[in-house]
């Protein structure tokens, strides 16, 4: 029963801080405006298009993840590896970082590949992807530092004094955002901890986390990389063409937006539903887009978005079983 009942919280917990977290950022939000975008002011060619870079990060995300296979010996179908990133993410829409863990089940189920290798290059990716990010984070805080600076304070994050930190209603969602983050690294150290009484799984991990070090091609890594990064920025940044209360904010602001909504997805929501809103929606209203607009924004792009996560996921599910049906 107990099993039962923390794995129903892990699934409704995520759900449960994203939902109030929307709950309190659209509680006055005029969903009228959100329908009539998205039916007669949204420039469809230009979301389809900034969808292809949803699906080209994926597909450089898997083959990056190979790179990274082959040095422990494993050689899993090109498709195979794409398959269990879709799945990956859209695993993480009902389990918010299990689909690490899944895609590996992927490979191991499909190519014999070492779950726990393969974890260790997961591990691996993460570190990479974090220097990204934080070089990413650091050359746009330069750039943009009074734009940064105007969010704190927007937020209530400045903290001028202790009691407008304490009436700020943003306090309170940034609050439930650490929350979440804690219990992420509570579970993320029981699953360690599970990890250490298993003979052998640690020592198959940390070779799976070296194996960055015998990579055969490293530019061809840092290009996937790149690439990887691009895809992500370019997934969100053409969206501003969408509508035309977004289209003249520029580069320089879908940078600034980029990495606020990067941050955000971190707190375990679902696709970071939640803080990835009020991130960019707060950041959007410093560059002049009113609240209502803004709101929409966020509400139809994180939507067709979660939707591509979905049916990639499908795909990678219907896709990785046909073609490996003899297995």
């Amino acid at each position: 029963m107990n099993k039962i009942i923390k794995k129903t919280l892990k699934i409704v917990l995520p759900v449960l801080l994203g939902g109030f977290i929307l709950y309190w950022v659209y509680r006055d939000f005029d969903f009228e405006r959100a329908k009539e975008l998205l039916l007669h002011g949204t420039d469809w060619g230009w979301m389809l298009f900034s969808l292809f870079f949803g699906v080209m990060s994926h597909v450089f995300r898997g083959w990056r993840w190979r790179q990274t296979l082959e040095p422990l010996g494993a050689y899993p179908k090109r498709s195979d590896c794409v398959d269990a990133i879709f799945i990956s993410y859209a695993t993480n829409l009902i389990l918010p970082r299990v689909g690490e863990v899944s895609r590996c089940g992927v490979l191991a189920k499909y190519d014999d590949v070492s779950f726990s290798k393969s974890l260790g290059t997961v591990v691996t990716e993460r570190l990479v992807d974090t220097l990204c990010i934080l070089l990413i984070t650091g050359l746009t805080f330069l750039a943009q530092m009074p734009v940064f600076f105007r969010f704190f304070q927007e937020t209530g994050t400045k903290i001028p004094s202790l009691m407008h930190l304490l009436t700020s209603p943003w306090f309170y969602v940034s609050l439930f955002c650490v929350i979440g983050v804690l219990v992420l690294m509570y579970y993320l150290m029981r699953m360690l901890s599970f990890f250490e009484k298993v003979k052998g799984v640690v020592l198959n991990v940390c070779e799976g986390v070296m194996s960055l070090r015998n990579v055969k091609n490293i530019p061809l890594f840092i290009l996937y990389t790149l690439l990887i990064w691009g895809c992500y920025f370019y997934h969100f940044y053409l969206t501003f063409y969408s509508f035309s209360f977004a289209e003249h904010l520029g580069f320089q602001a879908a940078m600034v937006m980029f990495v606020g909504g990067t941050f955000a997805v971190i707190v375990p929501t679902p696709n970071g539903a939640g803080p990835w809103h009020f991130a960019v929606i707060t950041m959007m209203m410093l560059y002049g887009v009113n609240a209502t607009d803004a709101g929409a924004f966020a509400l139809i792009v994180h939507g067709i978005q979660t939707l591509l996560v979905v049916l990639l996921g499908i795909y990678g599910g219907l896709h990785v079983s046909l073609v490996n049906r003899t297995k």
